[in-house]
């Protein structure tokens, strides 16, 4: 609809007005965010008030036949735009009515404006009143109203009409001043409200072929990253928004549960080398659209594209973006499109957090090196890889330590200022070869390169509560929460360090929320059945104990082995039972530890000494457990915390 072929390009209805050509939809003379394929359709619905638009019409006059392109959801997805931003409901519809396998029909009554003129010849002054152009926005008296005046002759009705236009200017301009009714707060908030947090919720994988998973997370987990990038920006981490793949759930409701001013959802389509992918970023608690737009990129172009994602999104809510975070934004990475597809399968099960899916992310890492082994993201999953695979007891670490080095040590060869290869050199630093100032150096490098990695946010917290820095390790495990509030592991994190810095009653808390996160995970419960052996509650520890052996799978002889060897001797029956079983699995440290409790000490020294041979992660606890407490004044205690080089 334009002026060339006798029409305006402007049209009415009820407190809307639509400019055609401009590509604007208005309300109450407010400009609100609907362009591109929603904007299209509003317009073919718009050019045809009261009769159906058949699907088939929309697609033909949008999209060629041959278009690389999801038809289906993308003109669902552009109906469901469209009534969010006219506030309609499917299911009692005011303007767009659904006709079932066929198309949809605008049911409003549409006025065609031209100027400030209606289209049926005679000169009007602006209609106020219920379905008017002119119409106030809500809460304006009703005694305002003013009816059209059409062909108005002689002085006195020309005089009367503009005293009364006068009148209405004045009393909308002191309704203004006053901000009664909130007026002016509805006529001058358009602007992109204040944004400093943000989560990208999971892209949808359009080609419906669960191979595909991964290149739809691997999106969503890139883009996260790159966001995470910009210091002024708290973005939520991949942990938590994943919980919401494939949900339901409004808008808004998202937000008030991840605490965010500003969502980010998308689509992806792939076709061999092509890539389709549409990214809409909302205000998320008013469900606002910002800004909504549709790349069609070739495959070895993803990685640009997701850089490029970023920046936009950045500039559409007007966040501070510092030159050297700019920097690192826009830096173009040319990699192998192969390997950039084996090193996403590879994150994929590395967020799986099961020894198995480490080894085959191990796998994937290694065969994108293979690819292209000048690029660092694969060396450095290789390396956080191994390192947990040794942390959860898959590998000793006299075979893991000669791989994560070689590994890590590539990788900052290739690219020293890549947030996770900082990440992981302070790990291998504060788990591997205890040196407390190269740890703290790194940990705090990752995070100036990436305020938002919480993986590392959560590990520097662990670092600062295991050198005795509590009330700092508490800050940094709180500020990891906020980041990732659905994760485990950094609500466990949380949970620990309030125990690490003897605040019982804190911890339990905080771990009984982490067990509600997921009480599948095991490690909650570990941790609360050891606050309850501190405290002597050993009917409490071992229900949690006996949680863990049904999660690992233990037979049910074993689980109620420890029940009954405290019923027979009390807490001693309890420690003998923890002794016995840390010997069967070979666990040194544990078994020092119930040795301890059993009141041997030089057993406990001994079973230590072999725990610091054996070069195990558990030594770094030991400036801090309560459970050491009985030992800080024997000589040979003070010997392994010098071997250990505990800063003061």
């Amino acid at each position: 609809m334009s002026d060339n072929d006798g029409r305006s390009s402007r049209v009415h209805f009820s407190v809307f007005e639509v400019d055609l050509r401009a590509g604007e939809l208005r309300k109450h003379g407010i400009k609100l965010k609907l362009h591109g394929q929603p904007f299209q359709v509003l317009a073919m619905l718009l050019e045809r008030p009261g009769e159906l638009v058949t699907r088939e019409e929309i697609r033909n006059k949008l999209w060629p036949q041959d278009t690389f392109v999801d038809f289906e959801h993308i003109v669902n997805s552009s109906i469901k735009r469209i009534r969010e931003a006219l506030g309609d409901d499917a299911t009692t519809p005011r303007f767009i009515e659904t006709l079932p396998r066929h198309g949809y029909r605008f049911i409003a009554p549409v006025e065609v404006l031209s100027g400030n003129h209606a289209v049926n010849g005679h000169e009007t002054v602006p209609t106020v009143g219920p379905g008017s152009s002119a119409e106030l926005p809500p809460g304006l008296p009703a005694k305002l109203t003013i009816t059209s005046v059409a062909g108005a002759t002689g002085a006195r009705n020309r005089w009367l009409v503009a005293a009364i236009a006068a009148a209405l200017l004045i009393t909308v301009a002191v309704l203004i001043g006053l901000n009664l009714f909130g007026l002016r707060d509805r006529l001058f908030s358009r602007a992109v409200p204040k944004i400093e947090s943000i989560a990208v919720l999971p892209f949808d994988n359009l080609s419906h072929d669960s191979e595909q998973e991964y290149f739809a997370d691997g999106m969503t987990e890139e883009l996260i990253t790159n966001l995470g990038k910009i210091g002024a920006l708290r973005v939520i981490s991949r942990t938590s928004v994943m919980r919401y793949k494939g949900t339901k759930k409004p808008m808004p409701e998202i937000a008030k549960e991840l605490n965010v001013d500003a969502l980010v959802e998308g689509t992806i389509l792939r076709s061999d080398s092509r890539v389709r992918v549409t990214v809409n970023l909302l205000h998320a608690r008013s469900d606002r659209h910002i800004w909504a737009e549709t790349y069609e990129r070739d495959f070895r172009d993803v990685i640009a594209l997701q850089d490029e994602v970023a920046q936009t999104v950045a500039r559409e809510i007007k966040v501070a973006v510092s030159a050297a975070e700019s920097a690192r934004l826009a830096r173009v990475h040319t990699v192998k499109p192969e390997a950039y597809e084996l090193y996403l399968k590879g994150r994929y099960h590395y967020y799986k957090w099961t020894p198995q899916d480490f080894r085959v992310a191990i796998d994937y890492f290694q065969k994108a090196i293979n690819v292209d082994s000048g690029w660092a993201p694969p060396y450095a999953g290789l390396a956080t890889s191994y390192g947990w695979l040794w942390i959860d007891g898959g590998m000793p670490a006299q075979e893991v330590l000669p791989r994560f080095t070689a590994a890590l040590k590539t990788a900052m060869a290739i690219d020293d200022s890549d947030p996770e290869v900082r990440y992981a050199l302070a790990a291998s630093a504060f788990y591997y070869r205890w040196d407390w100032e190269e740890a703290e150096r790194e940990f705090q490098r990752a995070l100036v390169l990436d305020p938002n990695l919480v993986e590392a946010r959560f590990e520097y917290a662990w670092f600062l509560s295991a050198i005795g820095r509590h009330q700092e390790a508490l800050a940094q495990a709180q500020s990891a929460v906020d980041r990732d509030p659905l994760s485990v592991s950094a609500n466990l994190a949380l949970g620990s360090i309030y125990s690490e810095a003897r605040q019982d009653d804190p911890a339990i808390a905080q771990l009984q929320r982490t067990v509600q996160l997921d009480p599948n995970d095991f490690r909650a419960h570990l941790f609360l059945a050891g606050i309850y052996e501190q405290k002597q509650m050993f009917e409490e520890a071992i229900g949690e104990l006996q949680k863990v052996m049904e999660l690992q799978g233990a037979p049910p002889a074993e689980i109620a082995g420890l029940a009954s060897a405290y019923r027979q001797s009390g807490s001693k029956g309890y420690w003998n039972w923890q002794l016995s079983e840390a010997k069967r699995r070979n666990q040194s440290y544990e078994f020092a530890m119930a040795s301890l409790r059993l009141g041997n000490s030089s057993q406990a020294i001994e079973w230590l000494e072999k725990t610091y041979q054996q070069h195990d992660w558990h030594m770094v606890q030991l400036k801090v457990l309560r459970v050491w407490d009985p030992l800080r004044a024997d000589p040979r205690f003070q010997d392994l915390m010098r071997r250990m080089n505990f800063p003061k």
